[in-house]
């Protein structure tokens, strides 16, 4: 075999190979990790510590339950009371992790309220139907108040998962942000932060 039959050998293999170790690591990436890689440059993880630690802001006012929040805006309506219903505008970031946002209303912070609230969230305060965070901070909160809150795993969604209880993103892009940073388990710094604007109160 002559030198140039031989190297277009070697040629073939290199190619074969480097097919295959494609195929295979295209086959590896196809999880929720590789579609939700638009979220974050995964190996900026590499090495650091994330959801090991919890940071303290010192202009946050801490809760006896972990709960840090500040007040943006401080209300000037009634507080709710339990059983009342609240409808509220909020935006949600994955302040653990790049603070990445998973929903934004693209609404301009401290406007009235006009119309129809069906696209605004409400609960019923002491329902539970909210995350233990989101319903602290609202109880604490007057009408026409913005509220951000710093919200440790413990106090977020129930098993890592958003459809447990709200509020949950709007959007499929939103939901999928969060959800690959909830299920990356020991990964990932799950602290969330919240805008929480309380728009209106509905009386029982």
């Amino acid at each position: 075999m002559g030198s140039g039959e031989a190297l277009e050998g070697r040629r073939l293999i290199l190619c074969s190979t480097l097919l295959c170790t494609f195929g295979a690591l295209s086959h590896s990436f196809a999880n929720p990790i590789a579609i939700a890689s638009e979220f974050a440059d995964m190996p900026a993880l590499r090495g650091k510590d994330y959801g090991k630690t919890k940071m303290k802001f010192p202009d946050y006012t801490e809760t006896q339950s972990g709960l840090q929040y500040k007040d943006l805006r401080v209300g000037d309506g009634p507080a709710p009371k339990l059983g009342e219903t609240v409808v509220v505008d909020w935006d949600g970031y994955t302040i653990g992790y790049y603070g990445r946002i998973f929903e934004a209303r693209n609404k301009t912070k401290g406007g009235s309220f006009e119309g129809d609230d069906k696209d605004f969230f409400k609960f019923k305060l002491g329902s539970k139907k909210v995350i233990p965070a989101f319903e602290e901070a609202v109880a604490g909160m007057a009408s026409g108040g913005i509220r951000r809150i710093i919200v440790p795993p413990e106090l977020g969604y129930p098993d890592n998962d958003f459809n447990k209880l709200g509020p949950k993103p709007m959007t499929f892009s939103g939901q999928r942000a969060l959800d690959f940073v909830l299920k990356n388990q020991g990964l990932i710094d799950k602290t969330l932060l919240f805008d929480i604007e309380l728009l209106k109160i509905v009386p029982n």
